[in-house]
């Protein structure tokens, strides 16, 4: 474990966090400085038989949990003392005018390398809910990840009736091996790389796996209280299914943001999104699996391994064995759309739902997977994939960074806002490339205009599903569907009354999906599928958000720590 460090800056004392160890510390005041040190190490953390070191945050997986409270400030001192190049994620929070913390590499920062240390600084404003953070380079959030936990301001209740304990749940992929490693030998092969030996519940795959000992996660409850599960899906590929065996879970907020609540005995959560659910302890006293199984709806190689935890009554004898829950089919994609079609916003008069109603600019992306040639990749291509036909070319110098200091030839702002060509996007299947190319292009939005974004999945290859994830931003979920949008038909039916916002949207398997934001947060903000296998194809782009004219408007000058490219 590392031990804490003591730094001064702008007159606030804090502590200091270094990759493979968090260290917390909890206040309890209105709006407190929060301080953290996290330490990025490479540690022993035994999962399965004969598991090999892995990646870190204070010798934990999952990472540990940050508490914070509405309004407060945070400081994460993160010290990398990895092998590999490091940033880190605060996945959802906003980041107002504050690219600088944002932390995915080559986008609003350069790496922390090895040996060096950065300072995240940023305030959490007008949200409260579960959200997380993670690695933001390479595949290593496979292993750098954990939860945030944002309690409202003191005073302020939840919208529901008030858990007797709370709980995270981080559900996450195991690899026997350095994933790095992994990837480079898929990339150099022009294939994905192989799938994750084990899912996981907190760190722990449960046992359904050999050399589960020790390794699964058992909560305990007690006869008639009710009980609040934080839940993050951190696994880097894997649509996910969760139930608990003879237990309804009444679902209260998705990514950070209240919802209408409504019962189910399964939720479905994607990567880089968070759910929120109450469950009551009213059944007979016994042992009942939590479990989790991958959700995918085409016919490609399928990750399906189930991970599972306990939940056990008080008193209970471990000997009992645990009742197995009915996890819907892999491929249920119409419980799938039924479930997504039954989250609304709350849009009460506490936490209203601001949803733009006119529209200044409209977008139009598709997505497509391809191949390009590579003589030396096995079977003489290699996988990629684009949006509008553009598959994203990582630049060497922070978008950010060029962006706020006039550095000229990093990027260029002339993504297109609908594809090149116009075809039967979800019709028999495609393999042509549609002329696809490579390039670090951004789309310039203009301060506080209100744009909408159809993501539309294509048949180039296969369909398949995609989650969407934008930083600097929540958005309104407008409709979904499956088949090709159709501009005309399609948005007379979107919800303009209480739509789910959200930070991570799911792209239906040959099909669409229509979000809605005001560009109130100048910056240079990411947009990606947060399947990592996607991501790193290509399938990603970013938004250059310009300042507004007053000064509170503007992107705040970058922290003198910053790491440099």
């Amino acid at each position: 474990m590392a031990s804490w460090g003591i730094v001064h800056r702008n007159g606030i004392v804090y502590g200091f966090l270094v990759f493979g160890v968090i260290s917390l510390v909890s206040f309890t005041s209105e709006a407190a400085v929060k301080k953290y040190h996290f330490d990025v190490q490479v540690k022993n953390v035994s999962r399965l038989c004969h598991a090999k070191p892995i990646v870190t945050v204070n010798g934990r997986f999952p990472g540990p949990t940050i508490y914070v409270r509405e309004g407060d400030r945070v400081l994460v001192n993160v010290t990398n003392y990895a092998q590999y190049n490091m940033s880190i994620h605060w996945h959802g929070l906003k980041q107002h005018r504050n690219g600088w913390a944002d932390g995915p590499a080559y986008i609003t920062q350069c790496p922390i390398q090895t040996g060096n240390n950065y300072v995240y600084d940023f305030n959490v404003t007008g949200q409260r809910g579960t959200l997380w953070w993670h690695a933001h380079i390479l595949w290593l959030r496979a292993t750098v990840h954990g939860a945030i936990v944002i309690m409202p301001k003191q005073g302020t209740p939840y919208p529901f009736s008030q858990p007797q304990m709370e709980v995270n749940l981080v559900l996450g992929e195991w690899w026997n091996a350095d994933v790095e490693k992994i990837v480079e030998q898929g990339n150099d092969m022009g294939l994905p790389p192989n799938m994750s030996d084990a899912h996981t519940i907190n760190g722990k795959p449960g046992p359904l796996f050999p050399c589960y000992e020790k390794h699964t996660y058992a909560l305990e409850v007690e006869q008639g209280k009710t009980y609040l599960l934080r839940i993050v899906n951190a696994a880097l590929n894997d649509e996910l299914f969760f139930s608990i065996a003879g237990h309804n879970m009444t679902v209260v907020e998705v990514d950070a943001v209240y919802v209408k609540p409504f019962t189910t005995p399964t939720i479905l959560i994607a990567p880089g999104q968070t759910t929120n659910v109450l469950v009551r302890a009213n059944q007979a006293p016994g042992r009942y699996f939590m479990a989790t199984r991958t959700f995918m709806d085409v016919p490609l190689p399928v990750d399906n391994k189930t991970a599972t935890a306990i939940l056990q009554y008080s008193g209970v004898p471990t000997t009992i064995i645990p009742v197995f829950p009915k996890l819907p089919p892999p491929n249920d994609t119409s419980f799938v759309m039924s479930y997504n079609r039954r989250l609304r916003s709350l849009n009460s008069q506490q936490f209203p739902a601001n949803v733009p109603l006119k529209v200044d600019r409209k977008l139009f992306y598709i997505i497509g997977l391809g191949t390009n040639p590579c003589p030396t990749c096995l079977n003489g291509t290699r996988l990629t994939a684009s949006l509008n036909n553009i598959s994203f070319v990582m630049p060497e110098i922070a978008l950010l960074q060029a962006h706020y200091s006039g550095i000229n030839g990093v990027f260029t702002t002339d993504f297109p806002d609908r594809p090149p060509i116009p075809f039967n996007y979800t019709g028999v299947p495609l393999t042509a490339n549609l002329k696809t190319a490579k390039g670090t292009r951004l789309s310039k939005i203009a301060f506080n205009s209100t744009v909408e974004l159809v993501l539309q999945d294509t048949n180039l290859l296969t369909v398949e599903s995609h989650p969407f994830h934008l930083h600097g931003y929540n958005f309104f979920v407008m409709g979904t569907g499956i088949g090709n949008f159709d501009p005309v038909k399609d948005p007379a039916k979107y919800n303009l009354v209480d739509p789910p916002e959200r930070n991570t949207v799911g792209v239906p398997t040959g099909g669409w999906t229509a979000i809605r934001f005001r560009a109130d947060n100048p910056g240079v903000w990411f947009m990606h599928c947060h399947l990592e296998l996607h991501t790193g194809w290509g399938l990603k782009t970013a938004f250059v958000v310009e300042d507004g004219p007053a000064p509170h408007q503007a992107i705040l000058p970058p922290p003198k720590d910053l790491p440099p490219c």
